[in-house]
């Protein structure tokens, strides 16, 4: 599997990174893993417009999924050759009713399910293309969840948007690379079922065992330096801090 950061940002998009987004790669198919604020041009760098094969929403927060309307468009009204066929979108329940309400002015009710082909997440073991795929609801005040893709005998785990959360860690168990929201600074924020810090996302791939941890959704406001820090302490395995454009071969 290839990973891809497209977006890294939390909350909102930095100076420098869109907001969370994740293509991930394997025998030809591609996968994108939320699709926030910004990602849909920083999107164009890495694959065409209409090169994905699926879309896997871990939850409605704009800063995971607000940029569909923008993709919304590029199908509907795509002018080299007639409107897209519809794209598998993985997400929780109620997605096309989110974004056809944040679209506003949609020509019809049905119009976002023209060019996407919805389907809802639960927990549960299923495939998309070639991934063999985990889902689980994590702790987060919306419904959300964190997804296990594995292939060829290698695995990537996604958190997601989560506070702590056991179903996180049995998730992860063993992954070659955890990918893991760190939003919070120790000591400073202390929200329970939101976000994980730098500590905390440490702590779960400890107990998880993963091999690697790339944190991110990190807001701009936060020092991410700090929360690097502080997942080195309980963590003995690689860290670093995701970056727009960065890859990994899993």
């Amino acid at each position: 599997m290839k990973l891809t950061v497209v977006g890294c940002s939390g909350s909102f998009p930095s100076a420098e990174s869109a907001c969370s987004s994740y293509l991930v790669e394997a025998d030809g198919f591609r996968l994108l893993l939320d699709l926030g604020n910004g990602a849909l041009g920083e999107l164009q760098r890495h694959c065409g417009l209409y090169d994905l094969d699926a879309i896997f929403l871990s939850h409605l927060h704009a800063d995971h999924c607000i940029d569909m309307l923008g993709y919304f468009v590029a199908r509907y009204y795509r002018h080299d050759g007639g409107r897209c066929p519809a794209l598998p979108v993985y997400g929780p329940e109620g997605t096309e009713q989110r974004l056809t309400t944040a679209y506003a002015d949609t020509p019809s009710a049905s119009s976002m399910s023209e060019v996407f082909d919805f389907r809802t997440v639960k927990p549960a073991a299923f495939e998309i293309g070639p991934f063999a795929v985990r889902t689980e609801r994590v702790r987060h005040p919306v419904e959300a969840y964190a997804i296990r893709l594995e292939h060829g005998g290698r695995s990537l785990t996604y958190s997601g948007d989560t506070g702590v959360a056991p179903e996180l860690d049995a998730l992860a168990e063993g992954s070659d690379l955890f990918l893991c929201e760190a939003a919070f600074t120790h000591g400073k924020e202390d929200v329970p079922d939101l976000h994980l810090n730098g500590r905390e996302a440490g702590e779960s791939a400890r107990r998880a065992g993963v091999g690697r941890l790339v944190l991110t959704h990190i807001p701009p406001w936060t020092d991410a330096g700090t929360n690097l820090a502080d997942a080195r302490e309980v963590f003995e395995g690689p860290v670093e801090l995701a970056a727009p454009r960065a890859t990994y071969e899993i």
